[in-house]
């Protein structure tokens, strides 16, 4: 009989009061028998999410439901540095709350973690049986070529490089965060460049994506220019 571990899921939030009950809701549904805490880490969202986040830890409990909320919009890489201070897992997941990322596929990482013992397990739109739902046209002439650009670049072992649905072993995820240089888009990119350099262990699952339903897309053309730099300066990172 394998050790049962414990799951710590990492949720930064910056308006998300109509997403983040649903979320929560869907992981206590998908993850009933497995033992977990759910990690909400909000940068002060004017739109009231902190307080959401204190009535789902009143109605769930505080062991379930961890509260470390940020003065301000800090961005994403420190949201997990903060969060992960807090986890209490053997594993780290960390997903979006705009529900791009559906949390049914946590059953499928966990299975995947433990059929090779994996450092990191990825969710991509890109294997056999992933996509997406609900993009523009031009939003995936986007994505596929910002994909081309880093596979072409990068040469990574996975098809979903800026995939932000992943699950980490704790320990190693830590070391990765820390020595991560890069905000936004690229800090995904480089959490799998530098696991690669460290010669972790990396599966995948396949997932579909989809379009956020409430609130709006974070994805603008700064974004764009920033990831095409990123990527240039990941391809030549010691």
């Amino acid at each position: 009989m394998s050790k049962s571990h414990f799951y710590s899921i990492l949720l930064p939030t910056y308006n998300e009061r109509k997403n983040l009950p649903i979320v929560v809701a869907l992981i206590e549904e998908y993850l009933k028998d497995t033992p977990h805490e759910i990690i909400i880490v909000d940068d002060n969202s004017p739109d009231g999410t902190q307080k959401i986040a204190e009535e789902l830890q009143h109605q769930l409990g505080p062991e379930k439901i961890i509260l470390k909320p940020r003065s301000g919009k800090l961005g994403l890489g420190s949201a997990y540095i903060h969060g992960s201070k807090f986890a209490r897992g053997d594993f780290l997941i960390i997903m979006d709350v705009d529900l791009s990322h559906h949390p049914r596929y946590i059953p499928d990482f966990i299975a995947k973690q433990r059929e090779g013992d994996y450092d990191i397990v990825t969710g991509s739109r890109y294997l056999p049986g992933g996509g997406v739902a609900g993009w523009s046209l031009s939003r995936k002439v986007i994505s596929c070529g910002a994909n081309y650009l880093t596979q072409l670049l990068l040469r990574p072992p996975i098809s979903d490089v800026t995939g932000s649905f992943r699950l980490y072993r704790k320990s190693l995820f830590d070391t990765l965060v820390n020595q991560c240089t890069s905000k936004g888009y690229v800090f995904q990119m480089e959490m799998i460049v530098r696991a690669v350099k460290a010669k972790l262990r990396i599966a995948q699952v396949p997932i579909i994506f989809v379009d956020r339903i409430y609130g709006e897309s974070k994805l603008g053309g700064q974004e764009i220019v920033l990831f095409a730099k990123g990527v240039l300066q990941l391809a030549f990172l010691e």
